[in-house]
């Protein structure tokens, strides 16, 4: 497996790993020499890209994790670092769109479901990953927000609400956390062409016609690819970053420079 070794030596933990930009950051992050806990509710797709990892001369193993369940999170970040040894990269990439509706027709049930995962899920895996990161002696977390975690539109309120929660926690922990060499930084991507953003446009009608006017939104004129996050990710999760914490990266193709 020929790499450069960006985060080699390094265990990261991923979650929302099966499908999408988690999936394409573990692969990306085994490719660069890190060994990769990949996590998901999605067990079939998990140890599928497990198994792929592994053929291509990758370390990885995956564990079923839901991150709205506390007693999961912790169980499973201590069985993590027992089996590889530490825990120094943690990618918090779970995440849901959640009811696309206006806020006075949304019910408390559909709000909490995209908090307990989008905001709960980061809290709870940053929470009981950081203990394993100070042990280590340094870290770096990286957190999935969203375009929506810096501007807003006129749709999906829970997902928008979840995600500018996700930036501040972020800033939160960088600060909290810098005397212990932990850098907490989220990366905010465009519409990135994964199975999330193919549902929410088939839901919306023509799936093409859907693309295109999406795509349109980006300066670029276009929607970005699963590499285009995992790259951001990369450089983070390295040491390339020591001196980047509490901070956005930005990966939108201009979405937000308008």
């Amino acid at each position: 497996m020929s790499n450069s070794g960006r985060v080699k030596g390094e265990v990261a933990i991923v979650t929302g790993a099966s499908l999408g930009i988690g999936k394409a950051c573990a692969e990306m992050l085994a490719r660069e020499g890190a060994a990769v806990a990949v996590t998901d509710v999605l067990v079939k797709e998990g140890e599928e890209l497990v198994a792929s990892i592994r053929k291509a001369g990758g370390t990885a193993e995956f564990w079923k994790l839901n991150v709205a369940d506390e007693a999961n999170v912790q169980s499973v970040m201590n069985e993590v670092a027992s089996k590889f040894g530490k825990i120094s990269i943690l990618v918090n990439n779970a995440g849901i769109s959640g009811a696309n509706k206006p806020t006075h027709e949304i019910t408390s049930d559909e709000w909490n479901k995209v908090m307990g995962i989008n905001v709960n899920g980061v809290f709870f895996c940053t929470k009981h990953a950081l203990p394993h990161l100070m042990k280590n002696g340094k870290g770096s977390i990286i957190n999935l927000s969203s375009i929506y975690g810096l501007v807003s539109a006129p749709d999906v309120p829970p997902y928008h609400a979840s995600k500018g929660a996700v930036r501040l926690m972020t800033k939160t922990d960088a600060l909290i956390y810098a005397p212990n060499n932990i850098r907490v930084n989220s990366v905010h991507p465009g519409f990135i062409w994964t199975p999330m953003v193919e549902n929410f446009l088939k839901e919306s009608g023509n799936l093409d016609a859907g693309k295109a006017a999406v795509g349109s939104l980006h300066p670029l004129g276009h929607l970005g690819e699963v590499d285009d996050i995992a790259y951001g990710v990369l450089y983070l999760a390295s040491d390339e970053s020591k001196f980047v914490t509490g901070t956005e990266l930005v990966i939108d193709g201009g979405y937000t420079a308008h």
